[in-house]
Parts: C-alpha cells; sequence; structure tokens
C-alpha cells in the first residue's frame, strides 16, 4: 500500500472514528427542529462572521484576574494540580494488544510531552481559566516507516477560535469545522478538521450544541471579584484617610494675619514632638479621634464568602479558616474533589482521542472497551488514606491488579517488578513456622473510617515478627 491509500484510508478511519465520538455531530434520522436556543440564534449568525467579542472579553477578564490577584491564582493553580496528580495511565482491558498499544503510549506520551507535569498543569489550567480546551494535533511528513503519526497537541487560545456550524448547531463540514480569527481584521488566518482540533468544553450551554463553548470556571463570580477588588480599595483609602488623630485649633477672635501665623508656626514645628501650645488669647486645642468603625469590614466578608460560593473549592483551602469547623469543610472538600474528578475525566477524554487518532493513522482500530486513559490519583486524599483503603479492598478480596490501578500503578509493569524480586529474595517473607509451629498468615484488620488528619486506621499484624505475637 502507498503513501497516498494510507493516508486515505487514515481519512476514512478518522470520519468512521469522529462519527461514532459525536453521533449527534450530523443530522440523525429521525431528529426534527434545531438545537439551537431562540435567544442565541441571532448572535451565532453574527459570530460565525466575526470573532466572539463578549467571550474574548470574559477569557481576557479571566487571566486579568488571574495575574492580578492571588485568591484567584491560587484556585486556577490548586485545581491544576489536583486535576494531573499522578498523572496519566493507561489501563488495557485485552491482553492481546496490549505490548502493542503499551508500546505506542509510550511513544505517544514522549512526543506530546504528556509525562511532563508542565504540559498538563498547563492544559488543565486553560481548561479551567478558559472554559475550553483546543487542542491542534500536528502530523509528521510520514517519511518515517511510511506511516504518519501524531507528533504534539498543541493548545491553542480558544478565544479567537469560532466553530464553523449552521443553524441546528451542526458542523457545516466536518472537514473545515473550526476557524482561527484574526482579532484586528476577523480574517481566517487557519481552518480545522473536527478530528484535527480537539475541542473540550467546560460545562457549555447545550452540549448537542456543536457551537456552543465551555464556561470559564470562575465566569459567574467575575462581577463579585470587581467589587471585593474595588471595596478592599476603598478600604484601604478609608483607613489611610480617617485613622490617624487630628487636632483643632481655636483661636477666637484672631484675624486672618495672626491665625496665618500661627498656623506657619506651629507646622513649621511639626518635625519636632510637639506637646504643649501657648496661647496668649482665648483659645484651645482639641483632639478628633480617628474612625472607630474602621474594624467593620462586613461587606468585604460578605463579598468575600460570595466570591469563594462560586469557585471549585471552599475557601477554607486558601487561609480563610475564621469560623469554619472542621466537619463542614470536609463536606466541602467532598464537594471540590468530586468536581476534581469530573475534570480529570474530560481532560483524560481529550487525551483518549488524541491516541485514537493516531492508532488510526499507524493502521489500528482498537474497540471502545479495549483501553482506557486516565490519570493515575482519583481522590486528592493523602497517601496513607489511598493506602488505607487498598487495605480494606484486599480485605474484600478484591482483585491485585485493581489494587495496583488504586495505588496509581500499571499492573502488568508491578507483576513484572514482583516476579523479578521474587527470582533475588521475597522483601517481606512469611516465616511458615515459630518454634516448629505454624503461623497463619498476615491479619488485616479494617476500621469504619480513617483516623483523623489523614492517618491510617487500618491494622496490619504480620505474624512471626515478634514471635506470634504480631504487632502490640
Amino acid at each position: 500500500m502507498n503513501m497516498t491509500n494510507r493516508i486515505d484510508t487514515a481519512k476514512q478511519g478518522l470520519a468512521m472514528l469522529w462519527r461514532s465520538l459525536t453521533p449527534f455531530a450530523s443530522s440523525l434520522p429521525g431528529e426534527k427542529g434545531a438545537r439551537l436556543a431562540s435567544d442565541d440564534a441571532m448572535e451565532r449568525a453574527y459570530r460565525t462572521m466575526w470573532i466572539d467579542y463578549d467571550r474574548r472579553a470574559l477569557v481576557r477578564l479571566m487571566r486579568e484576574m488571574d495575574q492580578k490577584d492571588g485568591r484567584v491564582k491560587s484556585v486556577h493553580g490548586r485545581v491544576a494540580r489536583d486535576v494531573i496528580r499522578g498523572g496519566l495511565v493507561l489501563e488495557v482491558n485485552e491482553k492481546g494488544s496490549s505490548e502493542t498499544l503499551k508500546r505506542e503510549w509510550a511513544a505517544f506520551v514522549h512526543r506530546l510531552q504528556l509525562g511532563r507535569s508542565e504540559k498538563l498543569k498547563s492544559d488543565a489550567r486553560g481548561l479551567v481559566m478558559e472554559g475550553n480546551l483546543a487542542h491542534q494535533l500536528v502530523l509528521d511528513d510520514g517519511q518515517s516507516g511510511g506511516q504518519r503519526q501524531v507528533m504534539a497537541a498543541l493548545r491553542m487560545p480558544s478565544d479567537t477560535i469560532v466553530p464553523l456550524v449552521d443553524d441546528a448547531g451542526r458542523f457545516k463540514n466536518p472537514a473545515a469545522a473550526y476557524e482561527q480569527r484574526d482579532v484586528m481584521s476577523g480574517q481566517a488566518l487557519a481552518t480545522f478538521a473536527a478530528w484535527q482540533l480537539m475541542m473540550s468544553r467546560l460545562d457549555p450551554q447545550n452540549f448537542d450544541d456543536l457551537g456552543s463553548m465551555g464556561r470559564p470556571w470562575l465566569d459567574a463570580v467575575a462581577s463579585t471579584w470587581r467589587k471585593l477588588v474595588m471595596t478592599e480599595e476603598d478600604l484601604v483609602l478609608r483607613r489611610r484617610m480617617r485613622a490617624p488623630l487630628r487636632l483643632v485649633h481655636v483661636l477666637e477672635g484672631a484675624d486672618d494675619a495672626a491665625l496665618a501665623k500661627y498656623r506657619r508656626e506651629v507646622e513649621g514645628e511639626k518635625a519636632e514632638i510637639a506637646t504643649d501650645f501657648y496661647m496668649n488669647r482665648k483659645g484651645g486645642v482639641s483632639a478628633i479621634q480617628g474612625d472607630e468603625t474602621l474594624g467593620d469590614i462586613g461587606d468585604v466578608a460578605h463579598l468575600l464568602d460570595t466570591f469563594f460560593a462560586g469557585s471549585p473549592a471552599p475557601k477554607g483551602l486558601f487561609g480563610y479558616t475564621g469560623g469554619l469547623a472542621r466537619d463542614i469543610l470536609e463536606d466541602l472538600k467532598r464537594g471540590y474533589y468530586d468536581e476534581v474528578d469530573g475534570l480529570q475525566d474530560l481532560l483524560a477524554g481529550a487525551y483518549v482521542v488524541a491516541f485514537r487518532i493516531h492508532l488510526l493513522f499507524r493502521g489500528m482500530d482498537p474497540g471502545p472497551d479495549e483501553f482506557l486513559v486516565r490519570f493515575a490519583e482519583r481522590r486528592t486524599e493523602t497517601p496513607n488514606q489511598v493506602a488505607d483503603l487498598a487495605l480494606k479492598y484486599m480485605a474484600l478480596q478484591i482483585p491485585q491488579d485493581e489494587l495496583d490501578l488504586l495505588l496509581g500503578y500499571d499492573p502488568d509493569t508491578l507483576a513484572e517488578k514482583r516476579k523479578e524480586a521474587a527470582k533475588n529474595r521475597d522483601p517481606y517473607p512469611v516465616p511458615g513456622s515459630v518454634g516448629g509451629k505454624p503461623v497463619a498468615p498476615p491479619r488485616v484488620s479494617v476500621t469504619p473510617g480513617n483516623a483523623p488528619k489523614g492517618e491510617s486506621a487500618t491494622a496490619v499484624s504480620q505474624p512471626g515478627s515478634n514471635q506470634g505475637k504480631g504487632r502490640g
């Protein structure tokens, strides 16, 4: 098969893959009506002809918030770090193709730099800040080995990407699904096929509407953030202007010349410590206290609570712990972890599609359930808590492969390591007997929940390590 036939075959496979991944992208038999919302129909017509400046301004505001406010930067950074914890893991369900898929995945990760935390964090931050993750899949020239392969997945600025859809919310032409427009002229800089620009959308208004873009995570609290920053600046100005102690000098019966002379003399001595004032006419010096209500910041506290109520994580995780009970914080953290798990699924799904497209160019078309790409650590818990859960699963006789995946390791790799270790020596030997008496296998005692402060609450006794008495 020559190069042209291979490319044509790959393109046919891409079209079939696109239809299998997004069956709603084209008109379905029996479908009636339009998917586009009525209030968005007129705006959509303008968006296809020009850049969506409203969305571009919103993305610009998110970037400004991230640059100027440490709280916003901390929210974006923490979410991105928690999403990519442990890195990506390939889970193969078919043993027959496991070696080939793992070899291709390892080379794919190396080329796309998916093994580097900087790349994964950049993608995760872009998804959270912009609400969309546009990956441009770059292919090589096909000269090496006669087969083309995906060489890079470049994150494109989503604020200049315009989906080319019809009135029903479907791509007019999947071969020209997206355009990147110039900000100044509005002209198309590049055109991308639906498979070439993988668009991951965060909370779109309508998932089935391919022209509905995602929303930044903090877009709903942008107005609250403006009010919060403005109120904090006003608070600083108020303290600077009204906090100092002031003195009122009363000179009864003094004319303007006498008052001006007195003022020059008093203000001229400000560099010195003046504790006494002397007057030869009726008058007095009295103090005006500073504002006694400077400590009242209820409006700032309200805006701060409103801001973090719309963020993915509770404010207690960012240093604002006043009046927050530990049990309430644990409940809020659980909701935050669920949000992180959802982001992991969305981000890993983008890499899955990119890997499948790479496999098509390599002449492979695995089934939909043949492999899975996910992040290693599903729960943002401490290592002790993860190990504790693995021990509990072990007590329930969960297979070893599932335990290895729970801990974030590749089961096949660990199996090979165990075989190599067994050939040399067993690092954890279980004595067959103590003093001529048989010894029972290790006993795992499972407790109802985790201990305080994330410590393990599962006791593991090793018979024979203490004359058969186990751990005391």
